[in-house]
């Protein structure tokens, strides 16, 4: 398995559209759609390739820390994921770790923090991932309970 950086480009854009459109279909998380281009823009963008066929991508982007207070100080560079994900038959092989890992290094330069939200419905799966797998730390929560 390779992981690279990529630029975004027409046939990227599609694939991540499409890849957006299947996790929506599988309706594993609260609010979750499609993505469209402005989703996309802006963003550094990872692929995670095996026999030249793509498995996942991670994509985010770098920003200076404002209301962060209680993890770091103001005006402190962070990578945030944006998303992370892998196509459902390549799950639990390791390769979302190592696509987090790799971005981890290709922005360590740049940022001091790696931080990201999930609104997945698996969620003692994805905190395993997250906390236990890719040594994270639990920062908040918000919950809700439909009345």
């Amino acid at each position: 398995m390779t992981i690279q950086e990529v630029q975004l480009d027409d046939e990227v854009l599609s694939l991540l559209i499409r890849f957006s459109e299947d996790w929506t279909a599988e309706n594993s998380c609260y609010g979750y759609r499609p993505n469209d281009r402005s989703d996309i823009e802006g963003n550094r963008i990872f692929l995670a390739k095996e026999d030249d066929t793509i498995v996942g991508y991670l994509f985010g982007k770098i920003y200076k820390s404002e209301k962060m207070k209680s993890i770091m100080p103001k005006g402190t560079p962070y990578f945030e994921v944006e998303e992370l994900y892998v196509i459902p038959e390549k799950r639990s092989q390791g390769i979302g770790e190592k696509l987090f890992r790799f971005v981890e290094g290709a922005v360590k330069d740049e940022a001091e923090y790696m931080v990201l939200s999930t609104a997945t419905k698996n969620w003692k799966a994805i905190f395993h991932f997250y906390l236990d797998e890719l040594d994270m730390s639990f920062w908040s929560a918000r919950l809700f309970k439909k009345i």
